[in-house]
C-alpha cells in the first residue's frame, strides 16, 4: 500500500515536472514588507517578493515556502521570474526578530512534507534558497503621546482661566 502511494507520488511529480521546471544555481532579487502599526491592523503582515534568475534558463519554477515550520505557497507574478508569498501572524506571536524564509522546489517540498509527517527532522532538508526578513516590532502605542495630551489639556485650562479672569474683571 505504501509502495503505491509512493509510485502515485512519484508519477504526480513527474507529470507535474513536465509544466514546472527546476531552478540550477538560483540568483535571488529579494525585497520585503512588514506591517509595523498595531493599532490599526489586527495581525501582522509579511510579504516577501522576489525576483528569481536561474542559470540553466528556468522561468516556470513551482516555489514554496517555509517559515518556523509552516508552509505556504508560493505565487508567480505576472512577469517572468517573479514570485510572492505573504503570511501573518497575530502581533502578539511576533516579535522584533529575523525571520527566516526557505524556499523549496516541488521535489524538496515533498521530501519536507514526509519528514514532517514522520516526526524527521526537517533541518536535513535543504532549500533552494534563503531570504532574511527582518521585521522590527509592531507598534502599538497610541497616535498621541501622553506628554502631549497633557501638554494640550494645560494649555487649555491656562486659556479657560484667563478667558475666566478677563471676564470678571470687565
Amino acid at each position: 500500500m505504501a509502495d503505491a502511494r509512493l509510485m502515485l507520488l512519484r508519477l504526480a511529480l513527474a507529470l507535474r515536472g513536465a509544466r514546472d521546471e527546476s531552478s540550477t544555481d538560483p540568483v535571488i532579487s529579494p525585497s520585503y514588507y512588514t506591517i509595523s502599526d498595531a493599532v490599526i491592523s489586527s495581525e501582522t503582515v509579511f510579504v516577501v517578493e522576489i525576483s528569481l534568475t536561474c542559470k540553466n534558463g528556468s522561468q516556470n519554477v513551482a516555489l514554496y515556502a517555509d517559515v518556523n515550520g509552516k508552509q505556504f505557497p508560493v505565487t508567480r507574478g505576472q512577469d517572468v521570474g517573479h514570485y510572492q508569498v505573504s503570511w501573518s501572524m497575530e502581533h502578539k506571536l511576533t516579535c522584533s526578530d529575523t525571520y527566516e524564509v526557505k524556499f523549496f522546489n516541488e521535489e524538496y517540498y515533498s521530501i519536507l512534507c514526509k519528514a514532517q509527517q514522520n516526526n524527521k527532522d526537517v533541518s536535513e532538508v535543504k532549500p533552494l534558497f534563503l531570504v532574511n526578513v527582518d521585521h522590527r516590532g509592531a507598534w502599538s502605542e497610541p497616535w498621541v503621546s501622553t506628554e502631549v495630551l497633557a501638554a494640550f489639556i494645560g494649555l487649555l485650562v491656562y486659556y479657560m482661566a484667563f478667558s475666566a479672569k478677563s471676564n470678571i474683571q470687565a
